[in-house]
């Protein structure tokens, strides 16, 4: 095994680890309310703080773009549109969009 295999194999031992040991003890511990609610909330705050800076960015001439899929998209969520619909139809919202915006 040469010398690159090695490091790879030691980082995921080294990542592993840490993932590995939590997960095994966590259905032991008896946390209180708020620190269940906390931990359950933790996945959504990460999403939305890798979604977020991402609605702004995605085109540079027409930032609101991304705004604009993000309420149309949170709207029917909100209404509690499936998952693939509410994909689908925030994308042909936004082609038309696009596509009423080139015409200024």
């Amino acid at each position: 095994m040469d010398y690159i295999m090695l490091v790879i194999l030691g980082c995921a031992v080294v990542t592993f680890i840490p993932r590995l040991i939590p997960a095994l003890f966590i259905d032991k511990l008896d946390f209180p309310p708020k620190v269940e609610k906390f931990l359950n909330l933790i996945p959504y705050t990460a999403l939305a703080a890798l979604i977020c800076p991402g609605v702004l960015t995605v085109d540079n001439h027409l930032w609101y773009i991304g705004l604009i899929g993000a309420v149309v998209a949170a709207g029917l969520a909100w209404k509690k549109v499936p998952l693939g619909a509410i994909v689908i139809l925030t994308v042909i919202i936004l082609i038309g969009v696009y596509s009423f915006v080139s015409f200024f």
